[in-house]
């Protein structure tokens, strides 16, 4: 563990302050990605138990059946069934006022993982190029250059950063789409079930 610590510390040293930035986003990457993977499987196996007994409880218009599973779950998939079962308006603006006040949650750090696919690279660009103005600024300075490691770390500096800037993007790019993956699914369950619900449960307070 000291050895892995000593090289990574050595090579951000080589890749210089532009290292540091990468460093941090990856490490937030991790962070955000373990987040979603707990939050994911939670609304899945959720869905796994009960999205079937949704589906045959909105199709009947069973309204004491439909909330009666609805509060054992607090997925997003058991408030739309519950908003759904009270009839207070029409299925189709339920579902899109439920998706609306749920889509914060399932959209959560989409835009932090967005970003830092875009912006790793970017950084790791930023530090080719100061690695290969600092290799020109050397072989352009008027004293003679006696040791050749001078010129090659700053070439170093910019393939390391370079390298790192595209690990990172990568890091961030799978949990992205993992999770896009994931809203489109949960989007269409939540077609479903307003489908299913259409028509189904009337506002008693209408009557």
């Amino acid at each position: 563990m000291g050895d892995l610590l000593q090289r990574l510390g050595e090579l951000m040293d080589q890749g210089g302050f532009v290292m540091w930035p990468l460093l941090f986003m990856s490490i937030f990457t991790i962070a955000l990605s373990f987040e979603r993977l707990v939050f994911w499987l939670r609304v899945n196996s959720s869905a796994k138990l009960r999205f079937g007994k949704f589906m045959s409880a909105l199709h009947v218009g069973s309204t004491a059946r439909v909330r009666d599973i609805a509060a054992k779950d607090d997925s997003p998939y058991g408030e739309l069934a519950d908003r759904l079962a009270q009839g207070e308006g029409d299925a189709d603006s339920i579902s899109v006022e439920v998706v609306e006040y749920q889509r914060p949650r399932i959209e959560r750090y989409m835009l932090v993982f967005s970003t830092i696919v875009t912006a790793a690279p970017m950084l790791g660009i930023l530090g080719t190029v100061l690695g290969i103005i600092r290799s020109f600024e050397l072989l352009g300075a008027q004293e003679t250059i006696t040791d050749p490691r001078e010129i090659s770390a700053g070439i170093a500096e910019a393939l390391l950063t370079t390298a790192f800037g595209l690990v990172v993007a990568l890091i961030a790019l799978v949990p992205y789409m993992a999770c896009r993956g994931q809203i489109e699914r949960a989007i269409c369950r939540f077609e479903a079930m307003t489908a299913a619900a259409r028509g189904k449960f009337v506002d008693p307070s209408s009557d």
